[in-house]
């Protein structure tokens, strides 16, 4: 149930309003959809070229392009032309953005860094793999501490 002020919505004039509403009113058949600029094949391709060319993470188009992505195609892809090969090309270039990540996931505990940058990553790219960056960081400081000779080291005689 919708309370509040809405509007004033004009029929067949375009308006901007928050992702929740506009799929609350294509799912009551209140309102058309339309995609974000960049939610365009050839837009697409170009960022997944260019994401599999660069070594670094590069800008994505949106900081939530994965959730705006999957939410639209779910609640509204009638309205998205090509849908289908949308939802390959952000699936491809969330693959590649994932592989990366691992790869420098992998990277960074073998050299036993203590820190990195995540320059360009989106949070739900951080989130997949902030689970077992943090217990890789947690097991790297318990060996560290353990090889490491301290007061708290020494056997004691009982």
């Amino acid at each position: 149930i919708l309370q509040g002020d809405l509007g004033p919505f004009n029929p067949g004039l375009p308006v901007e309003v928050p992702v929740w509403l506009a799929i609350n009113l294509k799912q009551r058949q209140k309102c058309r959809l339309i995609p974000p600029e960049w939610m365009d094949v050839a837009k697409l391709e170009e960022i997944r070229d260019q994401e599999r060319k660069e070594d670094t993470f590069t800008p994505m188009p949106s900081p939530y392009y994965m959730e705006l992505t999957k939410l639209l195609l779910n609640y509204a892809s009638d309205n998205i032309p090509k849908a289908d090969e949308i939802r390959t090309l952000v699936k491809d270039t969330w693959d590649t953005r994932v592989a990366k990540l691992r790869l420098s996931a992998d990277s960074f505990v073998r050299q036993q860094e203590a820190h990195a940058k995540l320059n360009n990553l989106t949070l739900m790219e951080i989130n997949t793999t902030g689970t077992f960056l943090t217990q890789a960081l947690d097991h790297m400081y318990k060996l560290r501490t353990n090889l490491q000779p301290g007061e708290s080291s020494r056997s004691q005689d009982f």
